[in-house]
């Protein structure tokens, strides 16, 4: 008798331990996610608040914070900075910033909506970030013929020459064609509507078969590369059609803009999207 009793305590003890211990665990993962690991909500002007109307809008939502990396950061000055693109990312596909890619997305559908010809390209593309996007509004609209172009020499920046040391030194920013791809295959938007253009601007422009574009999107850093983008691709641009220039910012790009518009004449209003962004609006004819 006495022996089993001593069983039966010692088999409550067990329970009991049990007991505490699992309740131990739990207060320690408790007190884990109340004080070790704090969660704070973003406070910052980051999220992307432009949507395309209909279920598609919040996929466009999640692309641009998957690209510029506002998903995954939590530091809020780094997410300031990126949201306004002056951060060099690590993660991100893009560094054009929240306000950049909404313009682009709301350019974009304009075109579609107004029904002005022609495909997308970005003269400039990194690691392909604002590409992908021009590819996933055309998904999320349904759009099956038109393309996005891919131009860029995927070896960095050219040599800027004697004298233009400030505009960036040669192989800057390179990332190559296969990492590109990558990047657009990751998101499952690799296809034959997405065609790369690999080369200096000077060389693969002037034969890039390319017939109509209804979006012109500049982001080639240097004073000759941006003039290169935009006297071989200007006249391809619809009417009615967008040009985008990325890094007004930077003198020597702002300077190739304003020789360029005041060599062809042009006197279409320009519009000023944050501190380096800009477009303006081919004339119809």
């Amino acid at each position: 008798m006495l022996l089993r009793i001593g069983r039966m305590a010692a088999a409550v003890a067990v329970v009991i331990g049990v007991f505490f211990l699992g309740y131990s665990l739990a207060t320690e993962r408790r007190v884990i996610n109340e004080t070790r690991v704090k969660y704070e909500p973003t406070t910052c002007s980051c999220t992307p608040n432009c949507r395309v109307s209909g279920p598609n809008g919040l996929y466009l939502d999640l692309i641009k914070l998957s690209l510029t990396d506002l998903l995954y950061e939590t530091n809020h000055q780094t997410r300031a900075s990126l949201a306004i693109g002056q951060h060099m990312p690590s993660r991100a596909l893009t560094m054009i910033g929240s306000r950049r890619l909404e313009s682009l997305q709301e350019l974009m559908a304009r075109t579609l909506a107004e029904d002005i010809p022609g495909d997308y390209i970005e003269a400039g593309a990194w690691r392909g970030g604002a590409c992908i996007f021009m590819r996933a509004v055309l998904e999320a609209h349904g759009v099956t013929d038109r393309k996005v172009w891919v131009a860029d020499s995927f070896e960095g920046l050219p040599d800027p020459g004697p004298g233009n040391e400030e505009q960036g030194s040669a192989g800057m920013m390179a990332v190559s064609l296969e990492e590109v791809q990558d990047n657009f295959r990751r998101y499952g938007l690799l296809d034959d509507r997405v065609n790369f253009l690999k080369g200096w601007f000077k060389d693969t422009f002037p034969k890039a078969p390319i017939s109509k574009l209804a979006i012109l999107r500049v982001d080639a850093d240097l004073y000759d590369s941006t003039m290169d983008a935009l006297v071989h691709l200007y006249d391809k641009v619809s009417p009615g059609g967008f040009v985008i220039i990325d890094d007004t910012g930077f003198e020597f790009c702002a300077r190739a803009v304003a020789d360029f518009r005041k060599q062809r004449g042009i006197t279409a209003p320009i519009q000023k999207i944050d501190w380096t962004g800009i477009y303006w609006q081919k004339p119809r004819a």
